[in-house]
């Protein structure tokens, strides 16, 4: 008797990037990486580098226009790293043509936006994913970790924080722009801070928010450099700093500040200091380090317990990568992972701004659904 013995080695994941920036190229690190995933085309407006990174690692498809990328057909997967009022359209365009979508935070400028993507993955039945690269730091791992733990108890309450000195990323692009960008530092730094600040307490429903915003630098030209890059001679419309209170389910808090130019010592600095029944925390990371200092506080008004805490790297977007890709390969999860997480960070941004319009609190209907591609209240 023979036996005859069939290869059931699955072909390569066929994945394309639109997008050539710094996160583009943090999407295309992470694939060029790993066996069993072929980068096979990239798309993006600027010629030189375009050129650059189709020789760097190997392309064979490059187009100046998206649309020319998901219309082309052969892909499996695609991420979207653009600027933030394109986010929508790609990604909507691409899960209707059947692709797994990996799209750079925030998910979108509005809640609305947020929706449609979501319900666009729906029905398309594919996996819609955001970078929430934050949260995938060696040291806030290892805070989730202590959390996990009981090491300090329950967390309730929390101030999270990313504030710049200097930091508009560029004066009168589109950054600036609250039509493309959404908004400011709120938008842009804030939906990390806020994602890893309830991802660290445990994905709490979010009740109400307090918040404001002020725009007093930028406006005048301080903060920030004019910039070749990405310029669209938009006057600065959006805040630079804002600070919000949440209300949580149980009764927990959260005050969350950010900032991209104010007064302040020089640098970058985020972190978050939390305060549980049992302990607290404190991780602080200056200027993009590796790795921040994270001090967990135990003991009692006898003994102070304090201790440092080294928490390797992490991998940031390679991890991101490596987990969408393994929501794709499981396609019995694929219905769990359409980007629902995101729009609600999406919602809570979206009452935040509305609270500082009005000068009021602002409660959250949680009781968004998407049913048939369709969202509904």
């Amino acid at each position: 008797m023979t036996t005859t013995t069939t290869s059931t080695t699955s072909p390569p994941l066929r994945v394309g990037v639109v997008g050539l920036g710094w996160a583009g190229q943090q999407h295309m690190e992470a694939y060029h990486a790993l066996d069993g995933v072929e980068l096979v085309a990239i798309a993006g407006m600027e010629d030189g580098p375009r050129a650059d990174l189709q020789k760097k690692f190997d392309v064979p498809n490059v187009y100046s226009d998206w649309k020319d990328l998901v219309a082309a057909g052969g892909l499996d997967a695609v991420s979207v790293a653009v600027p933030t009022f394109l986010h929508a359209p790609i990604s909507i365009g691409a899960l209707e043509a059947g692709l797994h979508v990996l799209c750079e935070k925030p998910i979108a400028r509005t809640a609305e936006e947020a929706e449609g993507m979501v319900a666009a993955a729906r029905a398309s039945g594919r996996v819609l994913e955001i970078a929430f690269n934050h949260r995938r730091r060696g040291d806030v791992e290892a805070l989730k970790a202590a959390i996990d733990d009981g090491t300090i108890g329950r967390p309730y309450h929390a101030r999270a924080t990313w504030l710049r000195r200097a930091g508009i990323p560029a004066l009168g692009s589109w950054f600036t722009n609250r039509e493309m960008a959404g908004g400011g530092p709120l938008i842009d730094l804030g939906v990390h801070v806020l994602d890893y600040a309830l991802h660290l307490f445990g994905e709490p429903r979010v009740l109400a928010v307090s918040a404001v915003t002020h725009s007093e630098l930028g406006p005048r030209g301080l903060g920030g450099a004019v910039s070749d890059k990405q310029q669209v001679g938009s006057a600065y419309e959006v805040e630079d700093l804002a600070s919000l209170l949440l209300r949580l389910e149980g009764g927990g808090s959260i005050v969350l500040e950010t900032s991209w130019a104010a007064y302040r010592s020089t640098g970058d600095e985020f972190g978050i200091t939390l305060y549980g029944t049992d302990g607290g925390a404190d991780l602080r990371v200056v200027d993009y380090a590796p790795s921040g200092e994270l001090t967990i506080f135990r003991g009692n008004a006898e003994e102070e317990i304090d201790v440092s805490v080294e928490a390797d790297p992490g991998r940031g977007h390679a991890a991101v990568v490596d987990t969408f890709l393994e929501q794709v390969a499981d396609e019995a999860s694929w219905a769990e992972h359409d980007g629902s997480l995101a729009l609600g960070r999406a919602r809570i941004i979206d009452a935040a701004y509305e609270s500082a319009r009005i000068g009021a609190e602002v409660r959250l209907d949680n009781d968004l659904t998407i049913t048939d591609g369709e969202a509904t209240r």
